[in-house]
């Protein structure tokens, strides 16, 4: 019997930009929380006694900027080291060798594969053959498996392997490949790594995606850890194991119809109940977004900020769970009859007709959204544009976030006319 556990993604000491403009972040844990989680790591290996781990790329987020993360990771390895359990790892886009500066040297247990070829490395007593190929760089726009060596007859076979197989969504293109060509070298199980959710892309050969480690902000939501393999008679049995320390989570809250805080209380704790089931010795970091046509959008345009307090006072009520409130966003609008509104002569009706003019062309809507906004985007640091959170940061040209903008900029507008006018 062979038992394995296989992790990608690590991204130790990932930088979290933003945290300290979040009044009340748990910013040290959430900075700490991809250390913690390799932490588990080790403690799921020493705990279920297996025989080696399998670390499919991108360990470490970026060159570090002195030698504790190097160190830290080092620390672990030794851990395993003194437990005689092997480490296999090549190495991805984030941590090639081309990127990594800095170099330790690693304890003897752990194997780095070659960033100039294909290597096999054989454990004979267990009749296990790994291969694998490292990142010479971190651009790979080869194929890699070509070059991958022959299975070795008679072995348990794994291809340990960083690619983004034929795309995935929301992951750069690097060493492409497909399930074909995988398929065809005769391996038993194919460990990869680069895409963050976890993803079993074939039973037989056994070609897997673990997911990242530990979530990383708001778009890497649910639940983060490895594969724990058992190779048994030539049948393989795996399941996930999560070792996330915050667990990222999106609640959406739909409060047509409510006009109440109460209500909308009792609306966001029944959606947020169902993400805690199972996992309430975690820190759940939960972005909310608010939807629908509720009368509740006017008291926000009144006293902006009270929607998400109420969101965060009922957070505070969890007693089974750790719950931080990252963000709260609205998607709201007024109950109102829109065609009738826009036939009003006052500033609702103009308003009305001057926002389903510029949404109605995409030429006047790009226009409206570079005079409004484009200073500011083009403001934005580096780091916010080409971070873990670019995906949040809106663009110019798509148009769908556009006129979402311009719908919740108008909702609110409408919403503090009609206030004004009942004169409160």
């Amino acid at each position: 019997m062979i038992r394995f556990l296989h992790a990608s993604d690590l991204h130790i000491d990932s930088p979290l930009r933003g945290l300290d403009r979040y009044e009340g972040a748990p910013v040290t844990r959430l900075r700490t929380a991809t250390r913690s989680a390799l932490e588990r790591l080790v403690d799921k290996s020493l705990e279920e006694k297996i025989a080696f781990v399998l670390l499919a790329g991108d360990i470490y987020d970026r060159d570090w900027q002195d030698f504790h993360t190097g160190l830290f990771f080092r620390e672990q390895m030794v851990r395993l080291d003194r437990a005689g359990i092997r480490v296999f790892m090549v190495q991805g886009n984030h941590d090639a060798q081309g990127v990594i500066s800095r170099q330790l040297i690693l304890p003897p247990n752990v194997t780095v594969f070659s960033s100039r070829t294909a290597q096999t490395f054989q454990i004979a007593e267990l009749a296990v053959a790994i291969h694998g190929r490292s990142f010479p760089e971190r651009v790979v726009t080869e194929d890699l498996v070509p070059s991958y060596p022959d299975l070795v007859p008679d072995f348990f076979n794994i291809g340990l392997l960083h690619t983004s197989l034929t795309g995935r969504p929301g992951h750069d293109t690097y060493a492409p490949t497909d399930l074909a060509t995988l398929t065809a070298k005769g391996y038993d199980y194919w460990a990869l790594g680069h895409v963050h959710a976890r993803e079993v892309v074939s039973e037989a050969p056994r070609v897997v995606f673990p997911g990242n480690l530990q979530g990383r902000n708001a778009n890497e939501t649910g639940a983060k850890g490895c594969e724990l393999v058992t190779v048994e008679a030539g049948r393989i049995e795996a399941e996930f194991v999560a070792l996330d320390v915050v667990r990222w989570n999106q609640v959406v809250v739909a409060l047509d119809g409510l006009d109440r805080l109460e209500a909308l209380g009792d609306a966001f704790r029944e959606a947020l109940a169902p993400v805690l089931v199972g996992a309430t010795d975690r820190l759940h970091a939960v972005r909310v977004t608010l939807t629908g046509s509720t009368a509740l959008h006017r008291l926000e345009a009144n006293q902006p900020g009270t929607l998400a307090a109420a969101v965060q006072a009922v957070a505070q009520d969890v007693s089974d769970a750790e719950v931080w409130i990252e963000q709260v966003r609205l998607e709201l609008t007024t109950p109102m009859d829109r065609a009738q509104a826009a036939q009003r002569q006052d500033a609702m009706g103009e308003l009305i007709r001057l926002v389903d003019s510029i949404a109605g062309d995409d030429a006047a809507l790009t226009s409206w959204a570079g005079v409004e906004l484009g200073d500011l985007l083009n403001a934005l640091p580096t780091e916010v544009t080409t971070g873990v959170a670019a995906s949040d940061v809106l663009r110019l040209d798509n148009f769908a976030d556009l006129r979402a903008l311009l719908t919740d900029a108008e909702a609110t507008v409408l919403a503090r006319l009609a206030a004004a006018a009942d004169g409160t």
